[in-house]
């Protein structure tokens, strides 16, 4: 661990099986991991902020809500508007926050943050992050229980952006495990409705694996294809086979993808968010899947980064 004062906080580093993961006390955010010297993860700098959400935790939701406003308990909740742009609350209220160390050993790290009741979000939340290296790569495991009163909506995921090595996003081949999309509105990016990988006119058919080239996504799969244990994996590999992939079990029945369409030169497609989520966007006023947790309440999602 190195001492406190970097944008991001303190720093927790743990090692094994090749892998090594940083994982940092502001948002519990994964700065760094590789395997064997090579980068799966677009990270950034000790010295650095977090940048587009770039290993981040969101929770209590995932995603966007339109206008920030959704009703719990026959009030209108107003929460802050953190994406101006699209008029939206963006990926939670936990991702700034300073996280408390709970434990720590060489292969993982646990990270704890009680979310107090807040103007918009009206409810008491105690989160765990559990980081684990093991021979299958990196674990994370979300925890929550609903400490105050009152029902509390809840969704989360992870944000990381994995990079299959270091030949341009364009040449690498995807695999999407998932039979539907959510087709989203363009200048937005809410929800419309539900469409077939296989339909319409966007080439998002990745349930058999194929070179990514100019295709752009900032859309949720669903319809989750997986293995007999429950568990869908989407892969992301280069010319050379070498790759990353992403494990994760029902808890999350939606995928976001996306391949980091950004205006500015040199941070556009350097990597394809990958983010697992309890519920699609928008779900606190949509209601689809939302996590609805009463007092006493727990939850639990986890999801694997591997390298191929």
């Amino acid at each position: 661990m190195t001492k406190p004062g970097t944008p991001s906080g303190a720093q927790y580093e743990i090692t094994g099986h090749g892998y090594r993961a940083v994982v940092t006390e502001v948002g519990a955010c994964l700065r760094l991991l590789q395997f064997e010297g090579r980068d799966l993860v677009v990270g950034f700098g000790e010295d650095e902020a977090m940048v587009n959400f770039r290993g981040a935790l969101a929770a209590p939701w995932p995603n966007r809500i339109a206008d920030g406003r959704y009703p719990a308990d026959g009030v209108l909740e107003q929460l802050p508007i953190n994406e101006p742009t699209r008029d939206c609350a963006l990926h939670g209220l936990v991702f700034d926050r300073d996280w408390r160390l709970l434990a720590q050993a060489p292969d993982s790290v646990v990270l704890g943050l009680r979310l107090p009741a807040g103007p918009g979000y009206p409810f008491q939340l105690d989160l765990t992050a559990r980081y684990a290296l093991a021979a299958d790569g990196l674990t994370t495991t979300i925890e929550v229980r609903n400490s105050g009163t009152g029902t509390a909506p809840y969704g989360v995921c992870p944000h990381p952006y994995l990079r299959a090595g270091d030949s341009p996003l364009d040449s690498w081949t995807l695999t999407i495990p998932a039979d539907l999309f959510l087709e989203v509105t363009p200048d937005r990016l809410l929800p419309v409705g539900v469409v077939d990988v296989a339909g319409g006119d966007l080439a998002f058919d990745f349930r058999d694996p194929r070179v990514l080239g100019t295709t752009e996504i900032d859309h949720a799969f669903t319809g989750i294809l997986r293995d007999s244990s429950g568990l869908a994996t989407l892969e992301l590999r280069e010319a050379g086979g070498h790759g990353v992939a992403m494990s994760f079990g029902p808890e999350c029945p939606w995928l976001q993808v996306h391949t980091a369409d950004l205006p500015l030169p040199g941070i556009t497609r350097i990597g394809l968010a990958v983010e697992p989520m309890t519920c699609p966007p928008d779900a606190f006023n949509s209601g689809i899947d939302l996590i609805r947790l009463a007092p006493g309440d727990t939850h639990e999602a986890s999801w694997r980064i591997s390298a191929l």
